[in-house]
């Protein structure tokens, strides 16, 4: 998402009764106060005993009641035996019934959670004769339907839009970054464990209507008055991510041929009323396309397509499917058509969807690096000015309000207060970027989106960039990190007068050495600048970091 639009909500969702079927009886509940809902956080031990492998959704959207139902399949492996399975999945829904490997099974529904029990009770035999889930493989199916939360403000305070088109046709969205896969579908919703297998999704629609989605499709069935279109991934895919928009689209079809030789569909869920506007939107996103594979290395998943799909509001970086809203509204860059919200939601393909991070508490990773390679497209098509002006926008964009590293296992609403995780993380990159000079850091960078290391299956910290970037550089750069990350402070450097034309340059809140360029008579040199500070001559009042590589405070004594 992109940091110019990340708006938080103050206005909450009404509380509201509803009835909710729990294992074989019903039982009154209330409905989730979404406004109050965020994903992510410390993972419960018995979360952290399970891995989920795949998830299969098959679902049937009743557009003229606001409705879904169907089921999910959860596909997962349990580390050690467990007497419970524990799934996140809202109160907006009457759950029908549980089976864990084709054996109906006794559950609770509450605080926004299934406890899915092996002990038995309530005329449902126990799962074992231990009365516990083994250690290894297990198949849970969840029947299930109900309104889902309607979005308030999408795609930040998410949920479903149901919409029309200009024409008047049925237009369907779903925001689910804050609050996750749980606002519509069981799952594990945390950012430490995707699916390692993907995901199916079968969702049934009116006929007249598409269905886009993320991965591949695989077949289109119409009966009667319903079509079901049938996707698979191949990958992994954020919980995020697993969504699907509706509409009155055509598709249109182009392909790309990646760094790799790898030719890639583009899919462009257009709204039938905006066809004209597809050539353009296509011939950007491969323009983009070169960019990005020159910093970060081949698309992501060449295996699948370069998708769009056009929603009612802002877009977002859902995986092979990112959407896409700014009324076709590009700026000139260089004489070429350019958006912001395009390029940032598609930079999100390698920073989010490729690497991801391990939780909400690392999120400065995706968000950060993604609003920096903005700065890197403007560099392509404008050249070093505008890099420059974006650079500079963002430092004024920087509130300091909040460090951008705040703990560990923190939730959405944790670490997504204000927008410094976009402007002031994509600053900290130009400033590593000075202190490692441009061979070393685009090196470093493109590793970190390219090694199986940090990226598809494994997820990464802080530490994780921190320690990469500091073998690249041959040195720690811990307490670089430590403080522009885990702190709001400033650099302060003193200039000091000590004598005739002389004059001590030292640092005053941080200790380690680093590069500066320090301009004497009139001329800028490169100095390193350590804990003890340096003693130069000079003519006039040194300036410090005239270009202003560094976030910082000049103290003139």
């Amino acid at each position: 998402m992109t940091y110019t639009k990340h708006i938080r909500l103050i206005a909450a969702l009404g509380l509201i009764s509803i009835a909710q079927l729990c294992s074989s009886s019903l039982a009154s509940a209330q409905l989730t106060d979404i406004g109050k809902l965020s994903s992510g956080g410390k993972l419960k031990p018995v979360q952290a005993n399970m891995d989920i492998r795949k998830y299969v959704l098959n679902l049937d959207v009743d557009i003229a009641n606001k409705f879904i139902k169907g089921n999910t399949t959860v596909n997962l492996q349990l580390k050690n035996v467990a007497d419970t399975i524990l799934l996140d999945f809202i109160q907006h829904y009457t759950i029908e019934s549980i089976k864990v490997d084709g054996k109906a099974v006794l559950f609770d529904h509450k605080e926004e959670k299934i406890f899915i029990k092996a002990n038995g009770g309530d005329g449902v035999k126990p799962f074992s004769t231990s009365n516990q889930f083994t250690a290894g493989n297990h198949s849970v199916f969840i029947v299930y339907g109900g309104n889902p939360p309607e979005a308030i403000r999408p795609p930040w305070l998410g949920g479903f839009t149901w919409s029309k088109d200009r024409s008047g046709n049925d237009w369907v969205s779903i925001n689910i970054q804050k609050e996750g896969g749980r606002m519509y579908f069981p799952c594990k919703d945390h950012p430490s464990d995707e699916p390692n297998e993907g995901v199916e999704m079968n969702i049934t629609v009116p006929t007249g209507l598409s269905v886009a989605g993320p991965g591949l499709l695989q077949k289109t069935v119409t009966k009667k008055n319903k079509s079901t279109f049938s996707w698979k991934t191949n990958y992994t895919i954020s919980n995020y991510c697993v969504l699907f928009n509706i509409g009155k689209y055509r598709v249109f079809k182009d392909s790309y041929t990646t760094i790799n030789n790898h030719v890639v569909p583009i899919e462009y869920y257009i709204l039938e009323e905006d066809s004209a506007q597809a050539k353009r939107v296509i011939e950007a996103k491969k323009r983009d396309s070169k960019i990005l594979e020159k910093y970060f290395g081949e698309y992501p998943w060449f295996k699948e397509k370069i998708g769009i799909a056009a929603v009612p509001n802002s877009g977002m970086e859902h995986q092979t499917m990112i959407t896409f809203d700014n009324k076709f509204i590009f700026t000139k860059v260089g004489g070429q058509d350019y958006s912001a919200n395009l390029f940032h939601e598609y930079a999100h393909e390698w920073w989010a969807n490729k690497v991801t991070n391990r939780d909400w508490a690392h999120m400065w990773i995706q968000e950060g690096i993604g609003t920096y390679a903005e700065a890197l497209a403007m560099y392509e098509l404008g050249g070093q000015e505008e890099y420059n002006k974006i650079i500079a926008a963002h430092k004024r964009g920087i509130r300091y309000r909040k460090s951008l590293v705040g703990g560990e296992e923190l939730s959405e609403d944790e670490t997504y207060a204000g927008n410094d995780i976009y402007t002031k993380g994509s600053f900290f990159m130009h400033s590593l970027r000075y202190v490692l000079g441009d061979e070393v850091f685009l090196k470093t960078l493109k590793q970190l989106a390219t090694d199986e290391a940090y990226t598809y299956d494994n997820t990464v910290t802080t530490t994780d960039v921190e320690q990469l970037f500091s073998k690249a550089a041959g040195y720690t750069l811990k307490p670089f990190f430590d403080f522009h990350l885990r702190t709001t402070q400033l650099m302060e450097v003193s200039v000091k007068e000590t004598g005739y034309q002389q004059y001590q340059i030292k640092p005053l809140n941080y200790f380690m050495d680093l590069p500066f360029d320090i301009t004497l008579n009139g001329r800028a040199t490169r100095m390193i600048l350590g804990k003890d500070g340096i003693s130069v001559k000079s003519n006039t009042v040194p300036m410090v970091d005239a270009a202003g590589y560094y976030l910082k405070k000049v103290v003139i004594q």
